[in-house]
């Protein structure tokens, strides 16, 4: 069984910037990430709102300099290996991994993420991977000259049916309400962009295919008006997203939607677990806020560490 002062479990931008500060001060660290290290941003083609980059940088390189930022400091980062358990050995963490390997951690941050919410309409599983996507940046080249659909309201929904017009000859933005929940500068390059086609109050009662791949959309109003179905290559879904906090719901509090419960500080309900980025019950949820908690829960879980280097 390998030994670390503070195990951070996900390797976004907020267990990265936590993984900055303890390897700094000198906390043995050790990152899991079940995927490639840098979180949602990887899939993000601009990130035009963190400081320090007045012309916007492209997310792929962003998590790539954060990664590097951490491993300077000598955090370990293990890519592509999940953990699959988290239990208790006394007041220590013991955490199994997907590769059969234990690790004690004095320590733990949870910055596991969230992941997008699924419609749960008729097609949906049916066609994923055949015309479903949650990535616009992962698959939009795979829609080039034809037409797509994008679900959704809010900030990422609105700025990925930007991106894809890039491609596609036409997209159409479907939201339930008569009116978007994006910031307002996203909505204005939303509606000044000739290939966007908007559906206010409407919401997706089916995802209907032909041979094997996605064919169209139905969509029934929210207003009592008659149902309508748009002929589409694709479908983008940009409803929301859960949280991936069940490793520790054993553990820790969480909200009703499943959000590991936090103070400013990124401490949990159970002593010597920490918590931030998206994971958590903080209502605003951008790279910047993930980073600055996940420095906040280093800090308190580098004070937890000495505070129980003092009761020995």
């Amino acid at each position: 069984m390998q030994e670390v002062d503070i195990a951070i479990i996900g390797g976004g931008p907020a267990g990265l910037t936590a993984a900055l500060y303890t390897s700094r001060a000198r906390a043995s660290t050790v990152v899991f990430d079940s995927g490639m290290t840098g979180g949602q941003i990887v899939t993000t083609e601009h990130v035009e709102n963190y400081p320090g980059f007045p012309e916007g940088i492209a997310g792929p390189e962003l998590g790539r300099l954060m990664l590097e930022q951490a491993q300077r400091f000598g955090a370990f980062i293990e890519a592509f290996n999940s953990i699959e358990s988290v239990g208790l050995d006394g007041i220590d963490f013991v955490l199994k991994t997907t590769e059969d390997e234990e690790y004690r951690a004095k320590s733990l941050i949870i910055a596991t993420g969230a992941v997008p919410k699924k419609l749960g309409v008729p097609g949906e599983a049916e066609f994923t991977g055949r015309g479903v996507s949650w990535c616009a940046t992962c698959d939009g080249a795979l829609f080039r000259d034809k037409v797509v659909a994008v679900i959704g309201g809010g900030d990422a929904a609105v700025e990925e049916a930007i991106f894809l017009t890039k491609f596609a000859r036409e997209v159409h933005l479907v939201h339930r309400r008569d009116e978007l929940r994006a910031t307002k500068c996203i909505q204005e390059r939303c509606f000044e962009n000739d290939k966007i086609i908007l559906h206010w109050s409407r919401a997706v009662a089916e995802i209907i295919g032909e041979n094997g791949k996605v064919s169209a959309i139905r969509l029934p109003s929210t207003k009592a008006d008659p149902d309508e179905t748009i002929a589409v290559d694709g479908v983008f879904e940009f409803v929301g997203v859960d949280p991936k906090s069940d490793l520790v719901k054993h553990l820790v509090d969480c909200n009703e939607a499943g959000f590991i419960k936090t103070d400013h500080n990124g401490i949990t309900t159970y002593p010597g677990i920490f918590a931030a980025g998206d994971v958590t019950d903080s209502e605003l949820k951008q790279v910047v806020t993930a980073a600055g908690r996940g420095a906040s829960a280093a800090f308190e879980a580098l004070r937890y560490i000495d505070a129980r280097l003092c009761t020995i």
